[in-house]
């Protein structure tokens, strides 16, 4: 082999092993990649069972019992639709009734069976002046405009759509 050839059968291995890197990285990343759900996607839509994925709402108020140990049960809700969840492990310390929240399970007998739950902390930064404000003219805290399906619809009912898109 001459010197180009040399240079030619370099270039070409290394695109052969680019090219093999590239596949095993998509398909690792696919393999391990975990969709967004609403209560609402899930209960609409048909999700196997034991299919890994994330569920995010809101923790319905009144609905958290503490069980055996530490497993807790509650209910998660958007804005349409509410599923009950299981979570066996200690809760992260802004978990509470009212508080958004994301859990990572899989879907059991129509029961969300969580491994993991993060709480999220509340994005709409109000000054508390301004939050007594509201509540005293009966204001409310709560807006569902946050809560969009994973199929690109939004969640939010239809008065409350209508009343978002004149503001």
């Amino acid at each position: 082999m001459n010197k180009r050839q040399k240079r030619m059968a370099a270039v070409a291995a290394l695109v052969v092993g680019i090219g093999v890197a590239a596949v095993f990285g998509f398909t690792a990343f696919r393999k391990n990649m975990m969709y967004f759900y609403t209560p609402t996607d899930l209960i609409d839509h048909k999700v196997s069972d034991n299919a890994q994925l994330r569920l995010g709402g809101l923790v319905v108020a009144g609905s958290v019992h503490r069980g055996d140990g530490l497993q807790v049960d509650f209910t998660l809700a958007d804005c349409q639709k509410s599923l009950p969840v299981r979570y066996d492990g200690i809760l992260p310390d802004l978990f509470k009734e009212g508080q958004g929240i994301v859990a990572t399970g899989h879907l059991q007998h129509g029961v969300f069976i969580a491994d993991q739950v993060l709480a999220k902390h509340d994005e709409n930064y109000m000054p508390p002046d301004l939050a007594k404000s509201l509540k005293a003219q009966g204001g409310t805290m709560h807006s569902c405009a946050p809560f969009k399906s994973a199929y690109g619809d939004s969640t939010m009912p239809a008065q409350a759509q209508a009343q978002a898109a004149h503001s």
